[in-house]
């Protein structure tokens, strides 16, 4: 197993908690976060949950409800999440942030997952847009990723249009998760990794269609998803996917490992490379949805047991080591 964060500690980069104050958070929990350079400013988006996950790492069956439990509030067993945007200053601390006001758009949920899950960061046609996946439209939890246009009012950051983004024809599947942005081909996204299917959403239309799908490359695994966006680095295309191993333990319990890896596409998006699998942290439930270069740095965001939110600063020669690049 390769530790991704003790190999950037012991080579020059940084892990670094990002933590908003408790008395500002609608919910006791931060976690998967995206990250983004704008204009020589780094924004992130912060997760905020309703829920604890409670998960004892390396024991078995640690108790009655097994090694994986999420905790609820008594009066409210949803899983919902709130959005947080923050600005870093130059030492990577929160200087600046606020709660994504969703109150002209928001509806009675009609499911148990509330709010836009697992939000990437893109900067398109000048604007800023929030995108993720909403399940509380419909009694049975359908998913789509959404598009959600950001603005700044007053002091306030809040939703000046959400766009529910259906799958490519037939838009007959149950749940879309995980696409990921591509941050320079403005509402283009790679809904699959390997092989490597990519869509173009028509926000006039409010259509989405297939545009490129490449050959599938010899990598040795089943389950390939999305993670961070998808950047250009070196005449390439580049970013972090993730991988569940979801399990029963010996108390018929559910549990799941998690690993990443960094992919490599050419320009023309066909997998160049894929790096071996790594964690973070060495958590067995980690997850990325943030990449990007700022100031010249590579920049990864991503969250810990649905408990934590940190960045890491990558030096460059690790993500050449990880790209071949």
């Amino acid at each position: 197993m390769k530790i991704l964060g003790q190999h950037i500690l012991q080579n020059g980069g940084d892990i670094i908690p990002l933590v908003l104050p408790t008395t500002a958070l609608k919910a006791p929990a931060s976690a998967n976060v995206s990250c983004l350079s704008v204009n020589n400013k780094l924004l992130i988006n912060i997760r905020n949950l309703n829920y604890v996950l409670y998960h004892a790492e390396n024991v078995k069956n640690s108790h009655g409800f097994g090694p994986l439990a999420y905790l609820h509030p008594e009066a409210d067993q949803t899983l919902t999440t709130y959005n947080y945007i923050c600005e870093l200053d130059d030492n990577f601390k929160i200087s600046a942030y606020s709660l994504v006001d969703t109150t002209e758009s928001d509806v009675p949920p009609k499911w148990e997952f509330v709010g836009l899950e697992d939000v990437r960061l893109v900067y398109w046609d000048d604007e800023l847009w929030q995108v993720g996946v909403r399940r509380d439209t419909t009694p049975n939890g359908v998913g789509r990723m959404e598009m959600v246009k950001i603005g700044v009012e007053g002091n306030k950051i809040k939703e000046i249009s959400r766009d529910r983004m259906p799958a490519p024809p037939p838009n007959d599947s149950y749940c879309e998760k995980n696409w990921m942005p591509i941050v320079n081909i403005p509402f283009h996204f790679v809904k699959w990794t390997n092989p490597t299917e990519i869509v173009k959403y028509d926000i006039n239309n409010k259509t989405t269609q297939t545009v490129k799908v490449s050959s599938q490359a010899n990598i040795q695994t089943n389950d390939l998803r999305g993670g961070s966006q998808v950047i250009p680095y070196k005449d390439h295309y580049i970013c972090i996917t993730h991988e569940v191993d979801l399990y029963w333990t010996e108390a018929g319990r559910k549990d799941a490992d998690y690993w990443h890896r960094m992919i490599v596409w050419d320009k023309d998006f066909n997998i160049v490379h894929a790096s071996e699998p790594f964690t973070f942290m060495n958590g067995k439930i980690e997850f990325c949805v943030g990449l990007t270069i700022h100031k010249d740095e590579f920049i990864a965001t991503f969250g810990y047991q649905d408990n934590a939110a940190y960045l890491t600063r990558i030096p460059t020669q690790i993500i050449d080591g990880l790209t071949g690049l």
